[in-house]
């Protein structure tokens, strides 16, 4: 059995390891500096001192990581602060805490012993807890400039972060009359005012509305004449169904088409076998009713279709053999009724695995066969799953290897080669129809130019690099748990989503996968709760007549039963007038985010180097606006407030990602699925990627431990990503979106891994379960790993692997405290900050 490799997986994964004391041999030693100076040496007291241990805190319980300290300064007054910050007033004890300056040379534990929730807006204890949950709707700025000299002032980018279709209960409103603002349309919501029973006052222009007389019943209290009281304006995120008003045509059914290559690098990677497999399994879940249709295209250097027409006594195939103009051999039995024909399916199913078992073609007519399910899917839409291995060889869309081991960061790389897959996308996104690719490849397969078939129709990127189902067991395992959630999971249809904002914002540029219809309006052919996007904007105007901003977004779509339904999200934040509050206010896992998105943009438009230099300057910016508008009681150093102390470090994980980072080790279809994960993936799913979680699991106590239905879960604290912080003793688990074990054979170890893991952990080499031991160890470590996983949307694989010097690779990699293949460490690029705040 072949030996796992952390980077082969679909996402990131969660990695136990032990014996991490010192890097691999291979991996690190010196190498050149990205940034043009020779490496500083070590500020001695950064590099070996242990930090203070400071008392435990009661809001963390008194657990914190060993030598976890907050702060190591004096804490100012809140004169002092206001004084430092340049004699601003206005300045709140909670404002004080996050602006605390903090020197970032001196200060080594900055992380908190859990992850970090965002700040919580400046409002009123009723707005607060009516506000849009921030795992939905959040912004850069939790405090927001009143003007736009001001937000320059601060160097920080504005926007937004939404998860608009993300899995969650919430109040579903039936009513004849959906109150909007007669002006901009904006969806009744709780930040709106009623100036009396009869008149409502629009959050976000203004305008003053009459209320329906419909609106004045109450159907939750059952009570007439407190319309204040509604569901719609207690709950920041409904979802209302929609009447004919917001249909175009009638809501189309759930219809799912299969695009598979059966070539021979298809067939040999047996990844046929795992989807006919996974497809029977989940045939009864997939969303729908008793109008959802299915069909099945398979193609290589020919196109087949498959009649199951019901009354046949087993499926046809249908062969056409002109690519070159392709068509469609029947219109009335390549897709059909589900209920109708579902023995049929489920005999095809069976099949397909063996009919191709012996071929020898080993051409690929992708294109060929994206136009066919385009002209299939045209009258109704729906949604097209493609299944490819390899580089597109034949008909429309036939590439040509582009990859140079020698250019895998060249930008011309990392666009499209064609805009076939573009203007085939957007063709699909035009009759509603999305995209959605899995590419099982082991070689080049330009990736670049097939995702965008996926991008500008609303669909999703998968990637499994050295897919197959017996040699490559992590992988086989990953697919399988994806295609469950993949195939069972909620869909909209038709779907379009449009962002409001607060008189005076503008919205400039949005991030994720989907097709632009106008300035604020999104087509998405199809949506699911895993998909995120991201908006930038602006301040036009200045926003001083008002001290609440407020955030739309509104996603109409037709579900899986046929039901027109509007969701609405809306997120209300405080207008600032001050520097400190707009720092005090600063998101940094939203701005990390953002900035992600728009440097994934600039590589592609302009070069990777120049959207590097962009990442750096906006962590130099920030911080120049910073001491140049405060923080003069600070001593010399590189001097952030404690809102924004993560920034440095975020950045630098940033640069260290395979989507990002510099030399030619990184496989140029690995770079490109990277980009696409940090323009598609909601913000949660990002973070991970970003800066893994580590924990120490082999000593696990019930200290601050959750206490979930009966359950007891361990909360062990987060460690630096570095490997100051792992041991020969211990067993460390990193948490990037999947699970990954790794061990090695240390008597000192070895008991206790043996409890965690069972049987012996130095002989297994992979694993996908954790084995039910009776033991304290074994129990609190299955608790913990399950209470991680729950949180996931793709069910994360489990893998234990053999401790070797590529799997070791491999973790260090994560370590992105540590220098690695051309990139500074975290001190070293702290200095390289400073020193480009002196120029």
């Amino acid at each position: 059995m072949p030996d796992l490799h952390l980077n082969d997986s679909l996402t990131p994964s969660l990695v136990l390891y032990s014996d991490l004391a010192a890097p691999p041999a291979g991996v690190p030693a010196k190498q050149a500096p990205p940034f043009g100076y020779n490496y500083p040496t070590m500020h001695p007291a950064y590099q070996q001192s242990p930090a203070p241990k400071p008392d435990p805190s009661p809001s963390h319980g008194g657990y914190n990581p060993p030598g976890y300290q907050p702060y190591s300064q004096p804490f100012p007054s809140l004169s002092e602060l206001s004084s430092a910050l340049g004699g601003l007033s206005g300045v709140s004890e909670l404002e004080a805490e996050t602006l605390r300056p903090m020197n970032l040379l001196q200060e080594r534990n900055i992380l908190p012993p859990k992850r970090a929730p965002p700040p919580e807006p400046n409002l009123s204890n009723d707005l607060r807890k009516v506000n849009c949950s921030p795992d939905t709707f959040r912004c850069t700025l939790t405090n927001i400039p009143q003007t736009q000299a001001l937000l320059n002032k601060a160097r920080l980018p504005l926007g937004l972060l939404l998860h608009p279709f993300r899995d969650l209960t919430l109040p579903v409103i039936t009513s004849n009359t959906i109150v909007r603002c007669r002006s901009c349309r904006t969806y009744i919501n709780p930040f709106v005012s009623f100036l009396d029973q009869r008149r409502w006052k629009c959050n976000l222009c203004y305008r003053v509305n009459d209320v329906p007389d419909e609106f004045m019943y109450n159907p939750v209290t059952r009570s007439y004449g407190e319309p204040h009281k509604r569901p719609e304006v207690q709950n920041s995120t409904v979802e209302f169904i929609a009447s004919s008003d917001y249909m175009l045509r009638p809501p189309q059914p759930a219809v799912y088409l299969f695009l598979l290559d059966v070539s021979h690098n298809a067939v040999e990677s047996g990844y046929l076998n795992v989807f006919c497999q996974s497809l029977l399994d989940n045939l009864e879940k997939l969303p729908g009713d008793t109008r959802t249709h299915i069909g099945f295209v398979t193609f290589d250097s020919t196109v087949h279709f498959y009649n199951l027409q019901e009354g046949l006594s087993q499926p046809q195939m249908l062969v056409v053999s002109d690519i070159d103009d392709v068509f469609i051999p029947t219109h009335d039995s390549l897709l059909v009724n589900l209920k109708e024909s579902k023995e049929l399916v489920k005999d095809l199913l069976n099949a397909l695995p063996g009919m191709f078992t012996h071929t020898r073609e080993t051409q690929s007519a992708l294109g060929p066969a994206l136009q066919v399910a385009y002209k299939l899917m045209s009258p109704t839409g729906g949604r097209v799953s493609v299944f490819q291995t390899q580089l597109p060889t034949l008909g429309a869309g036939l590439l040509q290897s582009r990859e140079d081991p020698n250019l895998r960061s060249s930008t011309k790389h990392l666009g499209p080669a064609t805009d076939f897959y573009k203007k085939l996308a957007l063709d699909c996104s035009g009759q509603q129809i999305g995209v959605d690719l899995f590419l099982l490849s082991s070689q080049y397969s330009d990736l670049a130019t097939l995702a965008c078939v996926s991008k500008y129709s609303a669909g999703g990127v998968f990637y499994y690099p050295s897919f197959h189902h017996i040699h490559n067991t992590a992988q086989r395992q990953k697919f399988q748990k994806d295609l469950q959630r993949y195939l069972t999971r909620k869909i909209g249809f038709e779907a379009v989503m449009r962002i409001r904002c607060t008189k005076g914002l503008s919205i400039h540029t949005f991030h994720g996968n989907f097709f632009v219809r106008s300035t604020d309006l999104l087509s998405l052919a199809n949506v699911n709760p895993d998909s995120g996007f991201a908006v930038q904007m602006s301040i036009e105007e200045s926003l001083a007549d008002t001290s609440l901003a407020c955030f739309q977004a509104a996603l109409l779509y037709t579900s899986s039963k046929g039901k027109r339904r509007i969701r609405v999200h809306t997120l209300c934040l405080p207008v600032v007038s001050q520097l400190s509050e707009v720092f005090a206010g600063a998101d940094i896992q939203a701005i990390s985010c953002l900035l992600a998105n728009m440097a994934i943009d600039r590589s592609i438009s302009s070069s990777l180097s120049d959207a590097r230099d962009a990442l750096v300057n906006a962590v130099v910016d920030c911080l120049t606006a910073y001491r140049a508008n405060g923080s003069n009681i600070q001593p010399s150093g590189l001097i952030a407030p404690a809102a924004l102390r993560l920034f440095p470090l975020y950045v630098l994980a940033l640069l260290k990602q395979k989507a990002l980072r510099t030399g030619t080790s990184t496989r140029l279809d690995e770079r490109v699925f990277s980009m696409c994960e940090l323009k598609s993936q909601p913000l949660q799913q990002i973070m991970h990627m970003v800066h893994p979680d580590l924990y120490r699991i082999d000593n696990m106590t019930e200290l601050a431990a959750l206490h979930l239905n009966d359950s007891v879960i361990p909360q062990p604290p987060l460690l630096q990503l570095t490997a100051e912080k792992l041991t020969r003793e211990g067993a460390f688990l990193m948490d990037c979106g999947s699970v990954s074990i790794t061990a090695q054979n240390h008597t000192s170890y070895q008991d206790r891994a043996m409890l965690c893991l069972g049987k012996n952990p130095f002989i297994v080499v992979f694993q996908t379960e954790i084995p039910e031991l009776q033991t304290t160890y074994s129990e609190r470590t299955r608790a913990f790993i399950s209470w991680l996983l729950e949180s996931r949307t793709f069910h994360p694989a489990f893998h234990v692997v053999k401790d070797d010097a590529s799997t070791k690779t491999s973790f260090f990699q994560h370590l992105v405290e540590d220098r690695t293949e051309s990139a500074f460490s975290y001190y070293e690029f702290l200095l390289h900050v400073q020193q480009q705040m002196s120029k």
